[in-house]
């Protein structure tokens, strides 16, 4: 245990030293905070920027004349102008769109010298119906305003039960805690487990390997890399948290002291002044999700978290170690990498599309109690509320799952650091596990 320590410390400090490690734990979370204030800043700052379009507006249907109002991206100016005489003279106008509306509203065109986006067509489209559509129902004798009334979504708010009463049900909240921490597993288990394997690689070339395992054993190196590489991930992901939420948090306080964005303002942005009541509701639904990410168990599902991605990292780290001791380059990996990573990544695309809506089906139960696919599925599942037994017989498999894998990675490990030259294959490493010691 002492050499597996030594091998630790090694493989920790070798690599928390290095300015690469340091400049991309600090330099991760400033980059990503400053895009995201300098994506704030541009959108609070759009007319600025000259993004504001002028329409020529040609209606002959005279419904749209005092109806059709500017927003912050779009300006309407209506001419009297014929059609045929705005669209010739349309490229020496210094308009950016023609919009046509014939007398019966249908078949609208819009010109343009260089191609519509696709907003600022779904823009005019929005608006131009909610006109029309009000017009029409006034002229059909419907009182607009009891209609809107009438038309009133019903909410429904999800609630549990049980035996010590009702709590909110906060889906939400667990589709966010789910998603965010499926993916930063899979993440670190490509981003660390690849780690172990390029050092690995690199010792065999460089002809360390044979100073080192003169003074331990192969398992036992194994071992120390693994575990070492891991506490650098662990770290990292630490400074990252904590790096994230203080700059976040002063970003946040500098950027509504200078104003932020309004939310009319996003609202005229997207698709002009009527979204803002939309758009206020749709900023009243983000403050529920946040406020119901305070009812998850935080500790519980730390934990979890915690376990789920030591454990899977150490699973697959196991396997990674193994195929860097099989091969002499990175290049020759990759006929053992996609069918390892395989289950990884079959997992993670059913879990968004399937696990994280159907929590508690067969296929989620199963796929969370796999060694190969519970550190990704389970976590899916474990904010929607999973049995105690299953999660505790998931995590038995897990254990187990890794003392197997890293026997297994271990025998292959043992014979393959020190061979050279010689292209493995799935048949060549089935001769190693079966090698004496």
């Amino acid at each position: 245990m002492h050499k597996i320590w030594l091998i630790v410390q090694r493989e920790y400090l070798s690599r928390v030293k290095k300015k690469s490690f340091l400049l991309m734990t600090f330099l991760v979370p400033i980059l990503i905070i400053g895009m995201s204030v300098l994506a704030a800043l541009i959108v609070s700052k759009q007319n600025e920027f000259g993004d504001v379009k002028k329409v020529e507006v040609v209606d002959e249907s005279g419904a749209f004349i005092n109806t059709l109002s500017n927003s912050n991206t779009l300006q309407f100016s209506f001419t009297t102008d014929g059609y045929a005489k705005a669209k010739s003279g349309f490229l020496k106008s210094g308009y950016d769109y023609l919009l046509y509306i014939p007398p019966s509203m249908t078949g609208v065109l819009l010109f343009s010298e260089k191609k519509a986006s696709a907003l600022t067509l779904q823009a005019i489209e929005n608006r131009l119906s909610k006109i029309a559509q009000t017009q029409r129902m006034i002229a059909s004798g419907i009182d607009t305003a009891l209609l809107t009334k009438a038309q009133k979504p019903v909410s429904v708010d999800a609630k549990q039960i049980s035996e010590e009463g009702e709590a909110d049900a906060q889906t939400a909240a667990a589709y966010i805690v789910g998603f965010a921490s499926a993916f930063l597993i899979y993440l670190s288990i490509f981003l660390y487990g690849v780690q172990v394997m390029r050092g690995v690689i690199e010792e065999k070339v460089s002809r360390i390997i044979e100073v080192i395992i003169s003074s331990v054993k192969p398992f036992q190196l194994m071992m120390g890399k693994i575990i070492g590489i891991g506490m650098v991930g662990l770290t990292q992901f630490l400074l990252w948290i904590i790096l994230s939420l203080v700059l976040s948090t002063f970003a946040g306080a500098a950027f509504l002291k200078s104003g932020g964005i309004k939310t009319e303002q996003v609202a005229q942005i997207q698709s002009g002044p009527e979204a803002a009541a939309a758009q206020s509701a749709a900023n009243e639904g983000l403050g529920m999700v946040l406020q119901s990410l305070s009812s998850i168990p935080v500790g519980y599902t730390i934990g979890c978290f915690l376990f789920y991605f030591l454990l899977g990292y150490l699973l697959y780290s196991s396997i990674f170690a193994m195929i860097g001791s099989a091969v002499d380059n990175e290049t020759e990996t990759q006929q053992f990498m996609f069918p390892v990573t395989l289950p990884l990544i079959f997992t993670f695309i059913l879990s968004m599309n399937f696990v994280i809506h159907n929590p508690d089906s067969a296929l989620s139960v199963w796929l969370s109690m796999i060694p190969f696919t519970s550190p990704i599925a389970m976590m899916i599942r474990i904010p929607f509320g999973v049995p105690g037994w299953q999660l505790a017989l998931s995590m038995l498999l897990m254990i187990l799952g890794f003392l197997f894998t890293a026997w297994v990675a271990a025998r292959i490990y043992r014979v393959g650091i020190l061979m050279y030259g010689k292209k493995a294959s799935y048949k060549e490493l089935a001769k190693w596990f079966m090698y004496k010691e």
